[in-house]
């Protein structure tokens, strides 16, 4: 049965990627040129966060120089080759991701476990933030299966801690991982070898480059990094960070700093505390999918496709499959990240109807920030309540 279940998915993937694939250059997988770009600047000795990617993107190098020199084996392909290798290699995370995810729902499948799989594999493929990683060539899924893996399997071959730790240095959102472990050590040993390990391999890849790479290292810790606007206009709707749904309120600059650190605190305090919960009730999918949206919610720049989390979101919400009230929910939350609901508010802005526009509109166009905050709700107080609640056997 694999093989129809891999005939399903290809078939309903090949229309993403024939269009985005098909796109005029300059608009193709453009976050996958700047991976490439990076890897070229090293293996020419150029300035790795100088250079800007051609016209109209003009797009930076913005991950720790770790990133640059993982992505050399990039530079060595052709274009075309780098975007048939990395779009295959997004399917892939996905799969990983969909399979840690939905464990319990299709291990309870028996037979049709391949089935059951290859719907997953399609529903999540047409999420907004999954479609975003096939348009621009991104980088987060592969990150979101690495933290996962981490954090949910049983009995890996890896030491465990030591995924998250490479994810962390190359991109540096996946950090909220170490304080998942770091507040979980407590309860677990195996938290603290995981935190220890974790802490070695980021620091281990953080100061390699300063010995490869001593001047592009150099330029990003002491200069890229402090830039946000290096990582792109931070009022664009595609920021659905909480300092972006707050920037886009065009508040005083101070004013709005100081609501953001505020919130910051009480959605990494709930966040966190429901996320150690979740790991006590053994329940790591919950745990890092609520992790997972802290590293959305609380970074500076959050954009749309950072929200492949929401994967693992889906697979919390559904456990083993046997409720229907879960699966609702599910499918609710699935249906409002496959639609481009930021976008409708952009659109409602930009109708100027009086009261509506600016009042409406704005809370639409920070639709999937506001929807990720209902998700940590979800995951850390409806969930647990409704676990406790009888389900028939079926």
């Amino acid at each position: 049965m694999w093989p129809v279940a891999v005939l399903v998915v290809v078939v309903a993937a090949v229309p993403l990627v024939r269009y985005w694939l098909t796109n005029p250059d300059d608009q193709r997988l453009v976050d996958l040129d700047v991976y490439r770009t990076g890897g070229r600047m090293v293996l020419d000795g150029a300035p790795v966060y100088d250079f800007f990617t051609p016209a109209p993107q003009l797009l930076p190098f913005t991950y720790p120089p770790i990133a640059a020199l993982l992505a050399v084996p990039l530079a060595w392909l052709s274009w075309e080759g780098a975007q048939w290798v990395w779009t295959v290699g997004i399917f892939a995370a996905l799969a990983v991701t969909v399979g840690y995810s939905f464990r319990a729902a299709l291990g309870r499948a028996g037979q049709w476990m391949p089935l059951v799989f290859a719907v997953a594999m399609v529903a999540c493929t047409y999420l907004m933030p999954i479609r975003d990683q096939v348009r621009f060539g991104q980088v987060d899924i592969l990150l979101v299966a690495l933290c996962l893996a981490d954090c949910v399997a049983k009995k890996p071959w890896w030491p465990r801690g030591f995924l998250i730790g490479l994810a962390t240095a190359v991109k540096l959102t996946p950090g909220v991982f170490l304080i998942y472990l770091l507040i979980t050590a407590r309860d677990d040993v195996r938290q603290r070898k995981a935190l220890f390990m974790a802490v070695f391999t980021a620091t281990l890849l953080t100061l390699l480059p300063f010995g490869v790479i001593p001047r592009d290292a150099a330029d990003f810790w002491f200069s890229a990094l402090l830039d946000p606007e290096r990582l792109g206009r931070n009022a664009a709707t595609t920021n659905q960070s909480l300092r972006g749904m707050l920037i886009r309120l065009y508040l005083p600059d101070t004013l709005t700093s100081l609501i953001w650190i505020a919130l910051v605190a009480v959605v990494a305090w709930y966040g966190f505390r429901w996320a150690r919960q979740a790991f006590r009730a053994q329940d790591p999918i919950t745990a890092t999918a609520l992790v997972g949206l802290m590293a959305v919610l609380l970074s500076p720049v959050a954009w749309i496709h950072h929200l492949a989390w929401v994967v693992v979101v889906l697979g919390a919400l559904v456990g083993d499959g046997r409720d229907r009230v879960r699966l609702w929910v599910a499918g609710g939350v699935w249906l409002y990240y496959v639609v481009p609901i930021p976008w409708w508010g952009v659109t409602i802005k930009a109708a100027e109807i009086p009261v509506i526009s600016p009042v409406v509109g704005k809370i639409v166009q920070n639709g999937y920030g506001l929807g990720a905050l209902v998700l940590v709700w979800l995951l850390g107080v409806w969930l647990p309540r409704r676990r406790e609640k009888p389900v028939p056997i079926s």
